[in-house]
């Protein structure tokens, strides 16, 4: 048995383990399994291996991207630019097993918004200032978008600006509008992040990293306004396949 899962606190739902078991039942690989690994602690990371000595590869999600890194033998250098992993590569020889760090996140983000853009797209906003936030700044970069950062925080780091500084000159300019904050996942569908939407036009891109609902407020919000929307489905759909390349390369 080929065992792969998912490293994270309180997972109840996981799109990975529905993305994997799925693709294990369509390609019939009967000896393949997919297994949520819920750890009160990153301390308790290297046990898994100890309770399971057929691990092949693993995901990992919050709170633990930034956590893992240390019990790594080897990360990736995208990765460590990030400063966060989502994905595990175990590789076994005769001198023991070495895990090395990747992160996915980065090549799902990628392929999802580049078709969106066009020459109009220079600048970006990013609601929220959390883990998932650099994924998309290192993309941003690497794409040539510059950005600011919308935050909730007490203090404010270089790059970052409160939400009611968030007006319709500001909108003007930064036509690339990404939600990196869990407000209206499932089930509080009924919540969106704190922008003028009547500022939003037809020249606007807004990505939403929640996939659940598929259409979140925020999605409708700038929908209603002529923006081009689109969720964070075929962003993890991206980096699923990706892990998974990387884990039988």
């Amino acid at each position: 048995m080929k065992t792969y899962g998912l490293i994270g606190y309180r997972l109840g739902y996981s799109f990975s383990k529905g993305f994997f078991t799925e693709k294990f039942e369509k390609e019939n690989l009967d000896a393949h399994e997919y297994v949520n690994f819920e750890l009160d602690s990153i301390d308790e990371f290297l046990g898994i291996f100890e309770a399971n000595d057929h691990i092949a590869g693993l995901n990992c999600t919050i709170p633990y991207k930034q956590q893992i890194m240390p019990f790594l033998d080897e990360i990736d250098e995208e990765a460590a630019v990030v400063g966060a992993i989502n994905t595990v590569k175990i590789i076994r020889s005769e001198s023991g097993v070495k895990l090395k760090g990747y992160n996915t996140d980065i090549y799902g983000f990628e392929n999802a918004l580049k078709p969106m853009l066009n020459e109009k797209h220079k600048k970006a906003l990013i609601l929220g200032t959390g883990g998932a936030s650099k994924a998309i700044k290192y993309i941003l970069n690497k794409l040539g978008l510059e950005y600011v950062s919308a935050s909730i925080e007490e203090q404010l780091n270089e790059g970052e600006i409160r939400y009611d500084q968030i007006d319709e000159t500001l909108l003007q300019e930064y036509l690339v509008v990404i939600n990196a904050t869990p407000l209206g996942t499932f089930p509080k569908v009924d919540s969106c992040p704190s922008i003028p939407y009547e500022c939003i036009t037809a020249d606007h891109v807004l990505f939403d990293l929640v996939y659940n609902p598929e259409e979140t407020l925020f999605m409708k919000k700038g929908k209603a306004q002529g923006a081009a929307v689109k969720n964070g489905l075929e962003m993890l759909h991206g980096q699923a396949i990706k892990a998974w390349e990387i884990w039988n390369s």
